[in-house]
C-alpha cells in the first residue's frame, strides 16, 4: 500500500458520464488528514506516515494518546492509521493532507471492514448448493455434508469451510475508479461499491 488518506463512506447514488450512461458511485467523505507522525528507517526501519482523521474532545481518548497530542500542539483526532510511503522526507508533522491528493479517472484501492452478518450456514456463508431434496434425504437440506475422515486423520482440518461468523472481515477493493473529486467539500466519487456500512471508516489508497 502507498500514500492515502481516510474517510468516511456516506452512501451511494448514481452519476452520468459524458455518454448519458448511469455510473453507480459511492460518496466518501475523504479527509482533510493531518499528519501525526512520521516513521523513517533510521529510526523505526521502515516509511511511514500516520494520519489522523476526525477530530474528538481531549476526555474521550486514553491518557498516552491525549499526552501525545498535547505535546504534538495538535487537535486530538479519532482514527490513527499508518500508511506506507516512499520518501517520508516530503512529510511534516502538522501537516494536512486532502482530497485533492486523487484525480479524477485515477485508480485506487480501498480497505474498510465489511457488513457484520452474523452467525451463517455454509450455503449462505460459502455458497455451498446444499443436499439433495429427494430419495429419502431428511433434515439435511441445507447441511454442509461430512466435514472429515473417520479415524485417520481424526480431526477437522484447519480452513474448512463450515458454519460460523459471516463478515466483519478487513476487506480490500482493488483497482477502483475515481469518477469525481469536489475538493470544495472533501468529497470522492469512486465507481461501484466499498466494504463497510454507512459512515464507516474506509482508508482509500493511491494505486502505485
Amino acid at each position: 500500500m502507498s500514500i492515502g488518506i481516510l474517510g468516511k463512506k456516506i452512501g451511494m447514488t448514481q452519476v452520468f458520464d459524458s455518454e448519458g450512461n448511469a455510473v453507480p458511485v459511492t460518496v466518501v467523505a475523504a479527509g482533510p488528514c493531518t499528519v501525526v507522525a512520521v516513521r523513517t528507517p533510521s529510526k523505526n526501519s521502515y516509511s511511514a506516515v500516520l494520519l489522523g482523521f476526525v477530530h474528538v474532545k481531549p476526555h474521550k481518548l486514553s491518557n498516552p494518546l491525549k499526552v501525545m497530542f498535547e505535546k504534538l500542539n495538535l487537535e486530538p483526532m479519532k482514527f490513527l492509521r499508518e500508511f506506507r510511503v516512499d520518501n517520508p522526507d516530503e512529510y511534516s508533522v502538522g501537516q494536512v493532507i486532502n482530497v485533492d491528493l486523487f484525480t479524477q479517472g485515477e485508480k485506487i484501492n480501498v480497505k474498510g471492514v465489511s457488513k457484520g452478518k452474523g452467525f451463517a450456514g455454509v450455503m449462505k456463508r460459502h455458497h455451498f448448493g446444499g443436499q439433495q431434496f429427494s430419495h429419502g434425504t431428511s433434515v439435511e437440506h441445507r447441511h454442509g455434508g461430512s466435514s472429515g475422515a473417520i479415524s485417520y486423520p481424526g480431526r477437522v482440518f484447519p480452513g474448512k469451510r463450515m458454519p460460523g461468523h459471516m463478515g466483519d472481515e478487513n476487506v480490500t477493493v482493488k483497482n477502483l475508479t475515481v469518477i469525481g473529486v469536489d475538493p470544495e467539500n472533501n468529497l470522492l466519487l469512486i465507481k461501484g461499491a466499498l466494504p463497510g456500512s454507512k459512515n464507516s471508516l474506509v482508508a482509500l489508497y493511491k494505486n502505485a
